[in-house]
């Protein structure tokens, strides 16, 4: 029975020995393909437990979505680069001697991907410094989108138009980027209307306030208004009011519109339009 079975290990040491490549770089035995397998199980085994950690137990206010997302995506990537590592060693591989042969290629290799390590560190520094998070409405340049996703290269924002944009991270970091819901809920934004000279200016600002705080949109007794000038044929008022959903604000801004026309209709408030007196002189009378 000893011998069967020192048969059988000296069979399978000899299956495990067997070498499929072996020259001066690179040493591939049956043996270490099994070990490279084994040491991805165990790699996956380990994200798996770090991801349920980091999304299953609680880690206080400051661990939000994407600073868990953060966390699991370094931890993945450091993980994974250590396996590897191990792995080519373990299949018989002189990484250093690579690493010293090939420093030209990977030179290229990094001069190529500078744009993708840009937008990595963007991107960790994005989610580390928390300035922008998923659900956040932001203005860059123009344009008004909510971040759907933060990614460690793209981020996923949604427009007004309701079209998703993949933004590489380093553009957020390097344009003006404004935050419409960083520090508060709401966000002030404002309307301008022109009145004909003579109109009741306190009727125009009773008017103008109740309009907006009717909206459902808009933060109740935090509205106010502004005479902001004397126009040529016209005097500009200025209705100023909060909202809590900035995403949609030009909707909102459209409805309060609709219902300003109708009070000032209603109130006898006239939007005078321009009006030029031209005198034309003939040139027999001079």
């Amino acid at each position: 029975m000893a011998q069967t079975l020192d048969k059988i290990k000296n069979f399978i040491d000899t299956i495990l020995d067997y070498r499929i490549w072996d020259n001066a770089i690179v040493k591939l035995s049956i043996q270490g393909i099994v070990e490279v397998i084994l040491l991805f199980l165990v790699a996956r085994i380990i994200i798996w437990f770090i991801k349920r950690w980091l999304y299953n137990f609680r880690l206080g206010p400051a661990f939000d979505d994407g600073r868990r997302y953060t966390i699991f995506q370094i931890t993945k990537y450091v993980v994974y680069t250590v396996i590897i590592v191990m792995g080519l060693e373990t299949l018989g591989v002189e990484v250093t001697t690579i690493l010293a042969a090939e420093t030209a290629l990977f030179v290229g290799i990094g001069l190529g991907l500078q744009d993708a390590f840009k937008d990595l560190s963007s991107g960790i520094i994005i989610l580390m410094e928390r300035t922008i998070s998923a659900g956040d409405i932001i203005r860059i340049g123009e344009e008004i989108g909510k971040v759907e996703s933060i990614g460690l290269r793209t981020t996923t924002i949604r427009s007004r138009d309701d079209i998703l944009i993949i933004m590489p991270n380093h553009r957020i970091t390097n344009e003006a980027v404004t935050n419409l819901t960083l520090q508060n809920a709401k966000t002030r934004f404002s309307i301008k209307v022109g009145v004909e000279y003579g109109a009741d200016v306190d009727l125009v600002k009773k008017v103008l306030v109740e309009c907006v705080e009717k909206n459902k949109n808009t933060s109740n007794n935090e509205s106010f208004v502004l005479l902001r000038d004397f126009g040529e044929s016209s005097i500009i008022f200025e209705v100023l009011f909060y909202s809590r959903d900035p995403f949609i604000i030009e909707a909102t801004k459209s409805e309060i519109r609709f219902e300003i026309d109708r009070r000032f209709r209603e109130s006898g408030i006239t939007i005078p339009f321009p009006q030029r007196t031209v005198w034309h002189m003939n040139p027999e009378n001079k």
